[in-house]
């Protein structure tokens, strides 16, 4: 049984090499700039303007070229988002930490430029906030799209919006909204 399952391993490790210009596993990380769409808040009769945050990204990406001119990027990413709030006395600022699954189909260009468009799903891993915003929302649901850049065989760099869908909270009409700008490298 050992050697059944060592022969499919080695068969299938075979395969994958062949198909290296097919799937191409890689890591990024990068900068956010969030912000929560809608989000004027009043507490205790204090009225608050939400101000966007600069926080960061990073996480694990697959490319998977099906054709020369189109391929769909999976990825998994650990991104915050947010906000901070401002009123004429007080100040605070809600970090939403997400699990992000974006899936996004790319259109080649040319060998140096891609566009990338699909969605994301995203799980709320934790809340960082200095007033109690109470029934936060555990699944987000965006819309991304972007431009990729290869500046080597293996070094990217990655501009993307990404527009929330679903509200973060059940209290407040609040999307998220999420500029990100990253670098990565693919093995």
């Amino acid at each position: 049984m050992k050697k059944n399952i060592l022969i499919a391993a080695l068969i299938f490790l075979g395969t994958l090499n062949s198909q290296a210009q097919l799937l191409r596993l890689g890591a990024k990380a990068g900068i956010n700039y969030a912000n929560l769409t809608g989000t004027d808040i009043t507490v205790n009769s204090e009225n608050y303007k939400s101000d966007a945050i600069t926080s960061y990204h990073i996480g694990l990406l697959a490319e998977i070229k099906l054709t020369e001119k189109f391929g769909i990027q999976p990825e998994l990413l650990y991104s915050t988002q947010g906000a901070s709030y401002k009123s004429a006395t007080k100040e605070f600022k809600n970090e939403l930490g997400y699990l992000a699954i974006p899936v996004m189909a790319k259109i080649y260009l040319n060998n140096t430029f891609s566009l990338e468009l699909g969605p994301q799903a995203s799980f709320l891993l934790s809340e960082k906030d200095n007033v109690n915003i109470e029934d936060s929302k555990t699944f987000d649901f965006a819309v991304a799209g972007g431009l990729g850049v290869k500046i080597t065989k293996g070094i990217f760099v990655q501009a993307r919006y990404g527009l929330g869908l679903t509200e973060v909270s059940t209290n407040s009409k609040a999307k998220n909204s999420v500029v990100q700008v990253s670098a990565g490298f693919m093995f």
